[in-house]
Order: C-alpha cells, then sequence, then structure tokens
C-alpha cells in the first residue's frame, strides 16, 4: 500500500490579542509574519517552522509546542537578549537539548536540539 507523504506540521494557536501576538512573535521570537496575514488570522514563520495565529477561534490558551532548532543554547542566548519569556535553563534530556518559552496567551514553545554529550541528563 501506498502511504501518503506528511509534508509539515504547523500548530493553530488561538490568540487573545492578534497585535500583541505579532509583537512578540516577530520583534521578540524573531518570525516573519506572513504577507497574507490578517486582523484574526496570520502565520508566523522562521526559517522552516511555522504556527498559525487565530485570533479568538480554534484552539485554546497554554498550548504546548515542540520546534526542532539547530543550537538551542544559541538560541538561548538570543531570546534572552530580546526579553522573551524564559521558563528556566536549557535542559539536556536524552530525545533533546530543550528550552521552554511562553507566549503572551500561555502557550509553550518547547525549542529543542540535538542532546548535549557532555551534559547529564535531566530525570
Amino acid at each position: 500500500m501506498n502511504r501518503t507523504l506528511f509534508e509539515c506540521a504547523e500548530p493553530i494557536l488561538n490568540v487573545s490579542d492578534m497585535a500583541r501576538s505579532l509583537q512578540y512573535y516577530v520583534d521578540v521570537l524573531g518570525f516573519t509574519n506572513a504577507d497574507w496575514g490578517g486582523p484574526d488570522f496570520t502565520r508566523v514563520g522562521r526559517d522552516d517552522a511555522g504556527i498559525y495565529l487565530c485570533e479568538g477561534d480554534q484552539g485554546h490558551a497554554g498550548t504546548w509546542v515542540w520546534i526542532g532548532v539547530e543550537d538551542v543554547a544559541a538560541l538561548y542566548d538570543e531570546y534572552r537578549s530580546t526579553g522573551a519569556a524564559i521558563r528556566g535553563m536549557p535542559k539536556n534530556h536524552s530525545w533533546a537539548y530543550e528550552m521552554e518559552i511562553e507566549d503572551p496567551d500561555g502557550h509553550i514553545l518547547r525549542f529543542g536540539s540535538e542532546p548535549k554529550e557532555n551534559i547529564p541528563f535531566e530525570s
């Protein structure tokens, strides 16, 4: 049986204030807003990662999203300088070296890169 190829997955996050969310995702997290974005629905992207933002519809506050990145340590330094809401230092796990960022609506973005060989895994 031939299986259909999945091309990507891009979550849709419910936001309470599109302008506030766009400011955070673009100015603080370094995403770019889609040219076609409107006042209640848009897509923000950075490299190959994308997230849809929907004001007042589709989804619930507090959603968790995992995003694979090249280097979490470098991203941690970048986000410290931009004022992102970092929920703690990066942690090393068997599956990834991860950190968590919170957006204005309480969504959690877990950014992960390859595990660090020189740091013990978190339990």
